[in-house]
């Protein structure tokens, strides 16, 4: 009996009863490859019922921006809450992930270390440092796991607005409702991939609805914070890998009940990054070092849902697997300027992602060589890149008028290059570019063939891709390789929705030969 009352003392003393947790679940919806494309940012021809929902029950942001143009790199910055070069983590397809520099945590630990559930329900990682797997980095793949009680901190991935985009047979985009932007040609074949791309987008939206409908179904809706955004901008040829704002421009729409003000609008300039400063101040979470980003919430100012307006924003692009580059912007609310580290490189070298992937990047090459684009939509398929180009978003939002050289903005050039110069040095201590990455004196100084692709094929265990990079010959192909190229998109292009067309293989770019790295 004695031993009885000491095991049922003991069990009194360890039971703790469940305590209701205040704080609130966080659900962090991302969408790939796609910007603010939405019918609650005005975008005709789409439909996007659910999103525009949460934003009419939350915050969205019109100026929210990322920190780089393609997928693991932003992922590596949202995953950390720090800029993807100042963690090392801004080579895309990083070949050799190393741990997070002395002191840096992901975001998912430092949650789990507060109490909460971390959990990702979808597949995709994508992050170029260790730990960069699933099991590694959340504790499950969906917030039912959770203990009873316990705040969850769930992230998902849709992928549907990547390519290849897929036709929306409920409520197909008629052409005469797509608006082409100016840097592109506003051709049947260019307007039809446009509004396949709003399509897409459609599909995800349905998905988003059905996860948000979950929350209220289980009645977490009430104390849940959910934030909507895209990893980067849209997957188009001026787009995704480059730093105007096509390729970097995001939406975000943020909703939390009794916090945030339904149906407002914010046009701070925010980052990607902010929405880990902010999920860390919600959850009463700290990271050992001090985060790049700010919280929405304005560590604990009156007026939630805002952000105090920052000055300027950052970004990067270099390496988009074995297509070498570099360039740094800053951007104000007025001015967007951009560093072009390797101006010698054209902007359409070769990329084997595009060239596979892209159906208006052969349509746009057809008519360069055919020297029928207009000068602004030209001049990116130059064989080489000026070392600045600065904009004035007032008058020009697309980025087409460089104006470093105008008298008249020589106050605010000379500022941003301070500002971005400071940036470089002091918070992501920029390590620039390096002459084996440069690869000035690898190849050959011209194109040996008209086909850069088929000669990175016929020549890979020649050089080491991995290391050098592809050649940055332009153009990369002959206009009849281009216009063949075309001529192999347009039934995929064109298909009707539910129609089944095999997507084509551009010659030459299939990613199971082209590209294989000596050695591997």
């Amino acid at each position: 009996m004695i031993r009885i009352l000491f095991i049922l003392l003991a069990f009194a003393a360890s039971y703790q009863p469940a305590v209701a947790d205040d704080r609130p679940n966080i659900l962090w919806i991302t969408i790939e490859d796609w910007g603010p494309d939405l019918s609650c940012y005005g975008t005709p021809g789409i439909y996007t019922p659910h999103v525009d929902k949460l934003a009419a029950q939350g915050m969205r942001y019109d100026r929210a921006f990322t920190t780089s143009p393609v997928c693991s790199t932003s992922r590596s910055a949202m995953m950390t809450g720090f800029h993807q070069n100042f963690i090392n983590a801004h080579q895309h397809r990083e070949k050799n992930p190393q741990p997070l520099p002395h002191g840096i945590r992901p975001v998912p630990h430092l949650m789990a270390d507060a109490g909460y559930f971390t959990c990702l329900m979808s597949w995709k990682v994508d992050c170029n440092f260790l730990p960069n797997s699933k099991r590694k980095l959340f504790m499950g793949s969906d917030w039912k796991q959770r203990k009873p009680n316990q705040p969850f901190f769930a992230r998902i991935t849709f992928q549907g607005t990547h390519r290849p985009w897929h036709r929306d047979p409920i409520r197909p985009v008629k052409l005469e409702d797509v608006q082409v932007p100016p840097q592109y040609a506003d051709t049947p074949f260019i307007r039809r991939d446009w509004a396949n791309g709003l399509e897409a987008m459609q599909l995800v939206d349905r998905q988003v609805g059905e996860l948000l409908q979950r929350l209220d179904d289980e009645g977490l809706a009430e104390n849940t914070l959910v934030f909507f955004i895209g990893d980067h901008g849209v997957c188009n040829i001026r787009g995704k890998q480059f730093l105007y704002d096509e390729g970097t421009h995001i939406p975000m729409i943020v909703r939390w009940p009794g916090k945030v003000k339904p149906g407002s609008v914010n046009k701070d300039l925010v980052s990607a990054l902010d929405i880990c400063s902010t999920v860390l101040e919600v959850a009463k979470a700290s990271s050992p070092v001090p985060l790049h980003g700010r919280s929405l919430f304005g560590n604990g100012e009156e007026s939630a849902g805002s952000i105090a307006n920052r000055r300027y924003l950052f970004a990067a692009r270099d390496k988009m697997g074995a297509t070498h580059d570099a360039m740094r912007s800053i951007r104000s609310k007025d001015f967007k300027l951009i560093l072009n580290l390797m101006p010698e490189r054209p902007y359409c070298q070769f990329s084997q992602y595009k060239e596979g992937a892209y159906p208006p990047l052969a349509e746009m090459n057809v008519l360069h060589l055919k020297g029928e684009l207009t000068p602004a939509q030209d001049q990116f398929f130059a064989d080489h890149k000026p070392e600045i180009e600065m904009f004035d978003l007032r008058s020009d939002p697309y980025e087409l008028k460089n104006v470093v050289d105008d008298p008249d903005y020589e106050p605010q050039k000379a500022t941003l290059l301070k500002e971005l110069n400071r940036w470089r040095t002091e918070v992501i201590h920029d390590q620039g570019v390096s002459d084996a990455f440069a690869a000035k004196d690898v190849f050959p100084k011209s194109a040996p063939i008209a086909n850069v692709a088929q000669w990175v094929h016929e020549n890979r265990e020649t050089y080491d891709y991995a290391k050098s990079g592809c050649p940055p010959w332009f153009p990369t192909r002959s206009l009849a390789q281009w216009e063949q190229a075309v001529e192999l998109w347009r039934p995929y292009v064109f298909r009707e929705p539910g129609e089944d067309v095999k997507r084509p293989t551009i010659p030459f770019t299939k990613y199971s030969k082209p590209l294989k790295l000596k050695g591997k």
